[in-house]
């Protein structure tokens, strides 16, 4: 295995990071329950990390600054422009797999 740095590592994370932000943002069809129900984790869950991430750096971000973040725009117009109403199946999925972050 390649040797790296902390910092290669860091910069190579962050990167990866930010691929997954924007094919998030360009999967819009994708909604939300379905991440949660196929991976136990979804947008709402990468804002809640980075926000904890930068609390843990003394950065104050409120939780709509992060959600911005992940989504690219007020979490409020992306829930307008692109969430729809769950499944029944969806839902109940949910409810037996939930997670308990």
């Amino acid at each position: 295995m390649t040797e790296l740095s902390p910092e290669q590592q860091t910069e190579l994370e962050a990167a990866a990071f930010r691929r997954l932000v924007e094919h998030l943002r360009t999967r819009n069809d994708v909604q939300n329950i379905d991440l949660m129900n196929l991976a136990g984790f979804c947008r709402n869950c990468l804002s809640n990390w980075y926000r904890e991430a930068a609390e843990a750096s003394g950065i104050e971000i409120s939780k709509d600054e992060s959600r911005e973040i992940i989504y690219g725009e007020p979490y409020a117009e992306w829930q307008a422009k692109y969430q729809r109403e769950a499944s029944d199946a969806a839902k109940a999925a949910f409810e037996a797999n939930k997670p308990e972050h």
